[in-house]
């Protein structure tokens, strides 16, 4: 069953040290993106937009109403929330939810012209979606995900444990000869 969910032997909770450079990329990410849509769904709510409204009130050019903007500020609150607490667990919460408006910007494409598009989606809005999440995704993977993770990469080093582990030996090596009394020439 292990195997099965996890086919490769890596995942995305791996450690990062709450230190590391790539925190504050996913920490800026999560923050800019989350205060963007908590400002997109405050201007809604302001303008006093019917909940299910779908008669075209634009904030920002997108089409909103109440359901969309409570939405909104609900979605962006949670970013924030990731950025205050950084780390993995911020790049995971980009990642998962970079998919979820790529998800929801296909879903609402299909509703567009229907009577179930009740968070007044229209093309701007499923465009706007899809940006979204691979900005989202591009925060929450970068340096994380790739085929040319450098070997000091924490996320690197977790998916290859014995090369990681050869590398710190053959660099310790490296450091001891260096400081021993035959390379300072202190030998008789």
């Amino acid at each position: 069953m292990e195997r099965a969910l996890h086919p490769v032997n890596a995942r995305l909770d791996d450690h990062l040290p709450a230190d590391h450079k790539l925190g504050k990329v996913y920490r800026v990410g999560a923050g800019l993106t989350g205060l963007l849509l908590i400002v997109f769904g405050v201007l809604g709510l302001v303008n006093q937009i019917g909940f299910f409204d779908t008669g075209g009130d634009t904030v920002l050019a997108l089409n909103t109403n109440g359901a969309l903007s409570v939405l909104s500020i609900c979605i962006g609150a949670l970013l924030v929330v990731g950025m205050v607490i950084g780390g993995t667990f911020a790049s995971t919460l980009n990642i998962v939810l970079g998919v979820a408006f790529i998800a929801s910007g296909f879903i609402n494409l299909a509703l567009l012209d229907t009577g179930l598009n009740f968070l007044a989606f229209e093309i701007q809005n499923v465009l706007f979606s899809f940006v979204v999440g691979v900005m989202l995704m591009w925060f929450g993977m970068y340096g994380r995900v790739g085929s040319a993770l450098p070997h000091d990469n924490p996320y690197w080093r977790a998916r290859h444990p014995e090369q990681a582990a050869r590398e710190d030996r053959a660099r310790r090596a490296q450091g001891a000869a260096r400081h021993s009394p035959v390379a300072h020439g202190r030998c008789p």
